[in-house]
């Protein structure tokens, strides 16, 4: 005989009074006790030769947001299920409830809150001027109630808003528990595989950026999206970690307002706003490439003089400070600058996040153009991983990245020496090819 948690589904072959995992106290029963609500399959048919098997391609049902469709591989496919989770306040039903009065147009739309009273819903909407009639709102908590209305309305599209605030009545489980959340991770998948609405599931983030509840609902699911950002930032990020409809090398770019999230349709200009005229001491921009697109960001260094009499502060925003610090090392032997006794402060202008090495050596030509007190100069990109050697390594994609500065109005370009005779750089910027630092200071004329 079997016990388990009815908290967090811990099997334990004897009974327990707390359990291990979830700390919980009496929370063991019998595990042939249990009642097992997800055991209906989620697909039953007959099995068939492949040659046999037909299918009518699925239309995709666009959300009306360029850059959500573009993650999800072009929208929403009907019996689809998508799972999105993001950190508190960042905008997760603000978007959805965007998207759900875009596909309402099209078609009848069922939002189920169980978080937000549907007043509050009526009052996000006014305050982004949205409006739709087949935009259905049903708030509470009862996951009997939401199936029937599903069942009564058959919505072209589904929003659970959130996973976690919902429960079966009379179900022993704790709202938000593991089990509570397999067990309706499986439910609108089953519903909507079989009456094939595409629905969207908002789920909880744990501390460490991951969905809370079993791995068990990102596998039923077909695609899991993450949307990031820090709320005292006004820009956000959309990125697939799974789509079985699409790519995951993909990501969309928001721009938080009092109107609602609005796309970056581009976002290199949003991030390098300056276009490489810009005249500051300490200024670098780089290119880096987010899934398959290149985004032109500019980094900001700061060197001074330490006055805390201690160990000399380094400071990054947007950057790995594991990275950097690497970098200060590299300068120091590789070019024999010490920078012990000089405070550091690194920024990425406009919120981004940089996490590709291919920005080492703007990274480092900011750092030199504020010790050196040096301008580099105006329009020049500058791509390039740096090696602990300080040589200059080849990046992916540079290709895309270089026809972007172009695009942007970028005249130079700094670019690893062995792309130098590479046949697809058909461009009109004038690239600059170097093989370590030292050719670096002496192209920027930073010595």
């Amino acid at each position: 005989m079997a016990y388990k948690c009815k908290n967090c589904g811990y099997t334990s072959v004897e009974w327990l009074g707390r359990c291990p995992k979830c700390g919980d106290w009496d929370s063991f029963r019998q595990k042939e006790s249990e009642e097992d609500s997800g055991s209906e399959a989620l697909v039953d048919e007959s099995p068939k030769p492949l040659s046999e098997i037909s299918f009518d391609s699925k239309k995709r049902i666009p959300t009306g947001i360029g850059e959500f469709d573009r993650v999800l591989g072009g929208g929403l496919i009907p019996g689809s299920v998508t799972l999105l989770g993001g950190d508190p306040g960042i905008g997760k039903s603000t978007i959805l409830l965007q998207a759900a009065t875009n596909i309402a147009k099209r078609g009848k739309v069922l939002y189920i809150s169980g978080e937000e009273s549907s007043k509050q819903l009526k009052m996000r909407a006014e305050r982004l001027n949205l409006t739709a009639d087949d935009l259905i709102i049903y708030s509470g908590q009862s996951l009997e109630n939401a199936i029937s209305h599903l069942h009564d309305l058959d919505p072209l599209c589904v929003v659970v808003d959130s996973i976690q605030s919902l429960q079966r009545p009379g179900n022993s489980s704790s709202l938000g528990s593991t089990k509570q959340v397999r067990e309706l991770g499986r439910e609108f998948t089953r519903l909507a595989k079989k009456k094939e609405i595409a629905t969207i599931l908002i789920g909880h983030i744990t501390k460490s950026g991951d969905f809370s509840g079993p791995k068990t609902i990102e596998h039923l699911v077909d695609s899991t999206i993450y949307f990031e950002g820090k709320r005292d930032k006004n820009v956000r990020l959309m990125r697939p970690t799974k789509n079985r409809f699409g790519s995951t090398r993909l990501l969309g770019l928001f721009q938080m307002t009092e109107q609602g999230l609005q796309e970056i349709l581009n976002p290199s200009q949003f991030f390098a706003k300056k276009n490489g005229h810009s005249t500051q001491k300490g200024t670098t921009t780089v290119c880096t490439v987010e899934g398959t697109r290149p985004i032109l960001v500019e980094i900001q260094a700061l060197v001074t003089p330490s006055n805390s009499g201690g160990s000399a502060q380094r400071r990054t925003t947007g950057l790995d400070y594991n990275r950097t610090s690497l970098l200060f090392a590299v300068i120091q032997k590789q070019l024999g600058i010490n920078l012990q006794e000089f405070d550091i402060y690194l920024n990425v202008v406009g919120g981004f996040r940089v996490e590709e090495t291919a920005a080492d050596l703007g990274i480092v030509s900011a750092i030199l153009s504020s010790f050196q007190d040096r301008k580099i100069g105006s329009q020049t990109v500058i791509i390039g991983e740096v090696g602990l050697s300080g040589e200059v390594r080849p990046v992916k994609n540079l290709k895309s990245r270089v026809n972007e500065a172009e695009k942007l109005g970028y005249m130079k370009a700094l670019i690893p020496e062995s792309h130098e005779k590479s046949n697809d750089l058909a461009t009109n910027l004038d690239l600059q090819p170097v093989g370590n630092l030292a050719d670096v200071t002496t192209e920027l004329e930073l010595r």
